[in-house]
């Protein structure tokens, strides 16, 4: 319960932001902004990015000031990307986040172009964060462009698509959600320490990512099991659709139980990245909560 409270404190922080951010008005271009701002302020989002923004921020010393910018940056990416993978090119999905996908609402070509200026707006959001050093800022931008390009999600979601057709090996399926998944995760951790002033090569920033990158992980393999064995009820969004396609998942190589064994192990080698950092008590703790998530 202490977990989910700091989660919805946190979510309304971020929210408060975005709302913000995307309140500007032009009758012209009402049908994406509305798209967007249906999509990144949706009721069921959970936010996991951006707390790991705030909680690295303020396990080192930094304040939300700092933070929330690129907290909001990495919400807007996340967001841009759930967008795109929801398509019909793409996964071609009817619900995400409790209620139907943004081009389900308004339109496969609005929902490409509110993807696309979610992204696009992301980096001037990070970019004028006005409370971090320029160095920092700099550092944080090229971050996020490496971790949502074509060496990040962007090529991670090319194997998704490839794993439709042919079998991945679990080598390549562990290089798919380093990418896919992971990427964002991580980038989220170091934009923590970024944001509390610390460099991208500090030690902290490396336990950081590590950590991130671990609980990044063990976050996809539940994912597949939750879409093999739970309800869009309680996930908010279609499940059962990876066996309908055929995809590659955790499940192709384990059974549920088995991947979720797996996930254990691999979230309590990510506790360990953070163990020698004071006051990580929260982040220890929500690392055993994702893996423990029903949506």
């Amino acid at each position: 319960m202490m977990i989910e409270k700091r989660l919805a404190e946190n979510a309304a922080l971020v929210e408060a932001t975005l709302d913000r951010l995307t309140q500007r008005e032009d009758a012209d271009f009402k049908a994406v902004l509305d798209a967007e701002r249906y999509s990144l302020l949706a009721p069921r989002a959970k936010r996991i990015r951006p707390t790991l923004v705030l909680e690295f921020c303020r396990l080192l010393g930094g304040s939300d000031e700092a933070a929330l910018p690129f907290a909001a940056a990495i919400e807007m990416i996340h967001t841009y990307s759930l967008i795109h993978d929801d398509l019909p090119c793409m996964d071609d999905d009817d619900y995400r986040r409790g209620r139907p996908t943004c081009h389900k609402a308004f339109g496969e070509s609005t929902a490409l172009l509110a993807g696309d200026g979610l992204l696009t707006r992301a980096f001037g959001v990070a970019a004028s964060n006005q409370a971090v050093e320029p160095t920092l800022i700099c550092a944080a931008v090229s971050a996020l462009s490496e971790a949502a390009g074509s060496f990040g999600m962007i090529g991670g979601q090319v194997m998704d698509l490839a794993g439709e057709k042919t079998r991945l090996s679990e080598e390549e399926l562990l290089k798919l959600h380093r990418n896919k998944t992971g990427a964002l995760i991580s980038v989220s951790a170091l934009l923590g320490c970024l944001a509390a002033g610390y460099a991208a090569d500090s030690a902290e920033a490396a336990m950081a990512q590590r950590y991130a990158a671990g609980i990044g992980l063990a976050f996809q393999i539940v994912d597949d099991v939750l879409d093999a064995t739970s309800d869009v009820e309680t996930t908010g969004k279609t499940t059962g659709s990876d066996a309908q396609r055929g995809k590659t998942t955790f499940l192709t190589y384990y059974t549920p139980e088995a991947a979720l064994a797996f996930a254990d192990r691999v979230t309590l080698k990510a506790k360990e990245a953070i163990a020698a950092l004071p006051n990580a008590t929260f982040l220890l703790d929500f690392a055993d909560y994702l893996t423990r998530r029903k949506y």
